[in-house]
């Protein structure tokens, strides 16, 4: 298995080199110290796999769906310190195969890349209980649902987006444009049909990480 480890720390690379240069199936083709270099390290060299840490600095979850855009057949292992779960589902469905935390035991890191090899899916226990304790099944997450392709949203969707970020219901977003409650309940259900989410959070996350608000302004409201 062709890998390549994808942090911005140094010293967290040489730590993973040395863990899984141990392991005569896993042969390390690169190290990339930001998204730009991942990218070029994957176009020169034939990868399997990417272990990254998408949080360290240079990086972006952006990188991922850029990269799969490109090599779909490459599996990415996740390899973060602690996330919110909510965090975890998006890198998910972003692209990422397995999950595990920088504080897991050497032997949790190697399982993680030699079952993504082998076509699995491989997630420590502090990642699963931080999952499960969101009340979220990882059987039920929408992978299918996410696309290369850029969205399309109209000035009227981006508007109802930003005030369900801010924590508007329907009701008040719809007092606010002058427009009936039903009508705004149609503009939800068709503006996360075309995010891919399910609820309310998943709007919230597409506004924040498109600067539509700012993350210290929205709070996650209850489903509507």
């Amino acid at each position: 298995m062709r890998l390549v480890l994808a942090d911005s720390n140094e010293i967290v690379r040489i730590g993973l080199r040395t863990v899984l240069s141990s392991e005569r199936a896993i042969e390390i083709v690169g190290e990339a110290r930001s998204s730009v270099e991942l990218l070029e390290i994957v176009k020169n060299f034939p990868t399997d796999l990417v272990m990254i840490d998408y949080t360290s600095a240079q990086f972006s979850i952006d990188v991922i769906p850029q990269l799969l855009q490109k090599y779909p057949s490459i599996k990415i292992v996740a390899i973060t310190p602690e996330q919110s779960a909510q965090t975890l589902v998006n890198a998910l469905r972003s692209g990422v195969k397995s999950y595990v935390k920088k504080d897991c035991d050497s032997m949790e890191i190697i399982n993680s890349v030699k079952e993504t090899g082998r076509g699995n899916k491989f997630f420590c226990g502090q990642i699963l209980e931080t999952i499960r304790d969101a009340s979220i099944d990882v059987n039920d997450i929408d992978f299918d649902s996410f696309s290369c392709e850029p969205i399309s949203l109209s000035e009227r969707e981006l508007e109802i987006i930003t005030l369900i970020a801010e924590g508007l219901t329907n009701n008040q977003i719809a007092d606010h444009l002058f427009l009936s409650a039903h009508t705004i309940n149609t503009h939800r259900k068709n503006i996360m049909a075309k995010l891919g989410v399910k609820n309310t959070a998943g709007i919230v996350m597409y506004a924040v990480k498109t600067n539509l608000v700012s993350p210290n302004k929205f709070l996650f409201a209850a489903d509507v």
